[in-house]
């Protein structure tokens, strides 16, 4: 009988099959998978003793998100954006011949808590700003219409409100507490990720000056905090709200930065109460104290804020605060640049009596002074002098120099390279006073230069810049 390869080959298949499923039968007692003794199962977890403190701490974590979640919200806004046009189609002149200017309908997200059970919800004020419409998802996942009782853009903190009652309400907590190192949580609404949680610590706290808002005091954190989540909270490990996430660093990764709650509550109280935000007015303006301000003021450290100009009519100079003054403590709190002085007075009451506490003449002065209305101030419009660096004999400072109309000196040129100019003084400044000496004249001006040269060498220059005064640190060479 002949039989076929191909017969052979599917006879022999046939046998391997038979062979693997007898075997897998003959082995029906060993499991197919392990589960943990834990979940009653006949295996034992890898690590028995895991330490306590660990243990609490996860189940701490696990607390603060089943008690805090219902609190957060996430927003969901449309905004109606102009498209930018050619330069023609901006043009009035072409009005009669195009179509109406085109728009587009922008969708986004964000986070924000609910701090009262009739539906006031706290966000960042840029999550809101401009939306023609905003909806309101809670954690049980029903859907709201809200509106906008109030936003601050200096602060970057806005209010918005649902028709709902008897709504989970968060717990404030003091953010005026925090130390580096503790336990920071976030939870927001990520990349439209709803509900989500991440865990880090308080890496600083005081960060200002990051050109973010107006008034900055960041909480800086590492718990990860991504588009999405702004307006949402920052949380300590009792549940407790010490910040509203706001900004993040794009070239970097584990950098959030969150509003104080102490800092917000006065603003958002504010909306609440009046839809609105009324600031505290000192009428100065002031600049930065350097190492070589510090030292020609006779000030031990370079700290608080050089008063350089005082409006007429304002609080200040009816408390007697002077040009030249240097502020080192507001209400008792020290000062230690102008943007914290700026955002001290802004948090004071208007109509409240401060303690203003300053040295002048290398003496201590402390004075009260009455905080008007920041708002109601019309803004002081500054404008600079002429800038560049102009080749030319000058001075020991490096500056031509001729009669102001109004008493001082006028620049009329600046040596490239010069003292003057790396000090940042431009043609077209006047200067006012040498060394806190009052100028009157070019001739003046030049016997105190010279004196200066013959000693130490170090000048303070008052110098007046359009409609302000700056001062400058300088040291002749």
């Amino acid at each position: 009988m002949t039989v076929s390869l191909r017969a052979v080959q599917a006879a022999t298949a046939c046998l391997l099959l038979i062979s693997c499923l007898a075997g897998c039968s003959g082995n029906s007692d060993a499991p197919l998978f392990y589960e943990s003794k834990r979940k009653a199962g006949e295996a034992e977890a890898p690590v028995k003793d895991v330490p306590a403190d660990l243990l609490a701490t996860q189940k701490a974590f696990s607390a603060v998100a089943s008690k805090v979640t219902p609190c957060v919200v996430n927003i969901s806004t449309i905004s109606r954006k102009k498209i930018i046009q050619p330069f023609f189609e901006t043009n009035p002149f072409f009005d009669d011949f195009l179509a109406p200017p085109q728009t587009r309908r922008d969708k986004s997200l964000g986070s924000g808590f609910l701090i009262s059970k009739d539906g006031y919800i706290v966000t960042n004020d840029h999550v809101v700003r401009d939306a023609e419409s905003i909806q309101v998802k809670l954690s049980n996942d029903k859907v709201y219409d809200a509106k906008v009782v109030g936003g601050d853009q200096k602060t970057d903190i806005a209010v918005i409100k649902i028709n709902a009652a008897d709504l989970p309400a968060a717990v404030l907590g003091d953010s005026e507490k925090l130390e580096v190192g503790q336990w920071a949580i976030a939870i927001g609404n990520p990349f439209g990720l709803e509900r989500s949680m991440t865990v880090g610590v308080i890496s600083a706290t005081g960060r200002s000056n990051m050109g973010i808002e107006t008034y900055e005091n960041f909480i800086q954190t590492d718990a990860s905090i991504n588009p999405g989540n702004s307006g949402g909270p920052l949380l300590n490990i009792h549940g407790e709200v010490i910040g509203i996430n706001t900004a993040i660093v794009a070239a970097g990764q584990g950098i959030g930065f969150a509003i104080p709650i102490a800092m917000a509550k006065p603003i958002f109280t504010q909306i609440m109460q009046k839809g609105t935000v009324s600031r505290g007015y000192m009428g100065v303006t002031i600049q930065p104290v350097t190492e070589d301000l510090a030292r020609s003021f006779g000030l031990k450290q370079a700290r608080g804020a050089l008063v350089n100009d005082v409006i007429k009519g304002g609080p200040a100079q009816k408390a007697g605060i002077r040009q030249g003054d240097v502020i080192t403590a507001f209400n008792g709190s020290e000062v230690k640049d102008p943007s914290h002085l700026q955002r001290l007075v802004a948090e004071q009451g208007v109509g409240r009596t401060a303690r203003v506490t300053l040295i002048r003449d290398g003496k201590p002065v402390e004075l009260g002074l009455t905080l008007s209305s920041a708002e109601a101030i019309p803004r002081q419009q500054r404008e600079s002098g002429g800038s560049g660096e102009h080749s030319g004999q000058g001075d020991l400072l490096g500056l031509v120099v001729d009669d102001a109309e109004e008493g001082g000196v006028v620049v009329v040129d600046v040596g490239r390279g010069s003292v003057a100019a790396d000090a940042g003084i431009r043609r077209g400044d006047v200067i006012v006073s040498v060394n806190r000496k009052k100028v009157l004249n070019s001739g003046e001006y030049q016997r105190i230069i010279h004196q200066a040269g013959s000693g130490e060498g170090r000048l303070t220059l008052l110098v007046r810049r359009g409609d302000a005064s700056i001062y400058f640190a300088l040291r002749i060479k």
